[in-house]
């Protein structure tokens, strides 16, 4: 399976954020899965490439050419697709992936959600996004969430496209409905 995963490219978060990260990646890597990832050296993006790879599995670094430039791309990528901006690799990522996964993450990760569900809910594709809520990140986003459906702006259906898993056991849990379900 090609599992995108969007993230911060921080590294002054909660550590507690990049431990979660790291046994996230692990078994990634442990399962032969590949990560689908924004190529940079940072944060928990570095952190999530550098796990799956050295526990066996594969990874795609889809890198802008100003993260190239800046010389900050991971040297824990194996496949490389270089793109031009955010817009691409958004795109990009998507093509090549099976499911999301978000970590936490800062305005960069909202677009990357954002744009995977609103493409899903006019029809696009039928991909999913795994909110991984460690330590209740994703709690206001969901309570807003939950606001805008109530006012009725968010379409109906949107939840079954918008997972939530709070522990690693609840998305080892999503992602084997997803793969039964994909070899049905």
């Amino acid at each position: 399976m090609k599992i995108a995963v969007y993230c911060s490219a921080n590294n002054n978060i909660d550590p507690d954020f990049f431990h979660l990260t790291e046994e996230l990646g692990q078994w990634i890597g442990k399962e032969g899965h590949t990560v689908v990832f924004g190529g940079c050296a940072m944060g928990l993006m570095e952190c999530i490439a550098k796990a799956v790879r050295d526990n066996g599995g594969r990874t795609i670094g889809v890198v802008p050419s100003i993260v190239e430039k800046g010389g900050r791309m991971s040297d824990h990528v194996d496949i490389h697709i270089p793109c031009d901006n955010l817009d691409d690799r958004k795109g990009l990522m998507v093509a090549h992936s099976d499911i999301n996964i978000a970590l936490p993450g800062g305005v960069g990760t909202l677009d990357e959600i954002f744009t995977v569900c609103a493409a899903a809910s006019i029809g696009y594709h039928h991909k999913k996004v795994i909110l991984y809520n460690m330590k209740g990140f994703w709690n206001s986003l969901l309570a807003m969430l939950d606001d805008l459906e109530g006012k009725g702006v968010i379409r109906e259906g949107f939840r079954e496209q918008l997972l939530v898993a709070n522990s690693l056991e609840e998305v080892k849990l999503l992602l084997s409905k997803f793969t039964s379900n994909a070899e049905h």
